[in-house]
């Protein structure tokens, strides 16, 4: 008598009260699907505030920018108050964007930085934005530390609860190719302005609000270095259109387990995605099939996907 064949198990089947990693295991079909760059935060009303508008855009563009123009100093007005509104959003326009970031440590902190400078608020400004990279480089360590017992820059850090000389843990972080090159580039920028800043310097004065903007754009390129949810990253699969996905071999990298994962859905090429009541909802097929795809072929499964077959909503 032959053997039943066994059940197979999807998503839509698993135990959901196993952990990821265990679905993950179970599921006939996760060679064959991805995580999905996903839980943001962004704030791009700068480019709306911008006034110029180019004279070879075409009408109808100039009208739009006018409106989103209008729409956006309305918000100001809401958010900051009439008194002082042209310096307030001269100030917001100077800052630039807020990066698309996932959620991390540092989202409401930098928010707290970014409106502090908006209303000329700019000392406080400044030794926030020292304080927030302070703030990421200790979680960053105690996070991480764990993972890298056997490197040599272990025995330097393992005993500390936190770090306030920042050439500790900005050696360490990039030694152990968690800080992009980058980064460490900005982060050493903000350790200067953070002496300065901190520590008594009766120059820091007059050169208070360009000091904070400084300080502002250093906390600013190392969240896009660090927390971008949509970028040419190490741990993003390259050349996918509109989604970042988390490559195959990254799913298990401390790092992007840690900062990443917990808020990336596990998807197929196929997936769909709505607003609903609560933030935005997923959708998905429940079987892509066996065998596993590398991350070219999950990539072009999803560039070259039909419409028509994307996953939505059941009635």
């Amino acid at each position: 008598m032959s053997e039943p064949e066994p059940t197979r198990i999807t998503f839509d089947t698993v135990d959901s009260t196993l952990s990821l990693d265990e679905q993950k295991r179970l599921v006939a079909d996760s060679g064959r699907r991805r995580h999905l760059s996903w839980g943001m935060d962004f704030d791009s009303r700068a480019l709306s505030l911008d006034p110029d508008i180019p004279d070879h855009w075409e009408e109808q563009v100039k009208e739009l920018h006018r409106h989103n123009l209008k729409s956006a100093r309305t918000g100001m007005v809401a958010e900051f108050g009439e008194r002082g509104i042209d310096a307030k959003i001269d100030n917001f326009v100077t800052m630039g964007i807020k990066p698309f970031s996932v959620l991390a440590h540092h989202n409401a902190l930098f928010h707290q930085v970014r409106q502090a400078f908006v209303i000329g608020a700019y000392y406080p400004a400044l030794v926030g934005a020292c304080a927030l990279g302070e703030r990421i480089l200790n979680h960053l360590m105690l996070d991480m530390r764990g993972h890298f017992t056997a490197t040599p820059e272990y025995k330097k850090v393992y005993r500390k609860d936190s770090f306030d000389d920042w050439r500790l843990p900005i050696d360490t972080l990039e030694a152990w190719g968690i800080l992009l090159p980058d980064a460490v580039v900005e982060y050493r920028a903000l350790m200067g302005l953070r002496h300065r800043s901190i520590h008594f310097n009766p120059e820091t004065t007059n050169a208070l609000r360009d000091d904070a903007l400084a300080a502002i754009i250093h906390m600013r390129t190392i969240i896009e270095q660090q927390f971008a949810s949509h970028a040419v990253r190490p741990w993003f699969i390259a050349n996918t259109l509109g989604h970042a996905f988390i490559r195959k071999d990254y799913e298990n990298h401390p790092y992007v387990r840690a900062y990443f994962l917990p808020n990336c859905p596990f998807v197929g090429p196929l997936f769909g995605m709505a607003p609903g009541t609560s933030g935005w909802e997923f959708f998905d097929l429940p079987d892509y099939g066996d065998g596993d795809w590398t991350d070219d072929e999950f990539a072009a499964a999803y560039n070259d996907r039909d419409p028509t077959l994307v996953a939505g909503p059941t009635a």
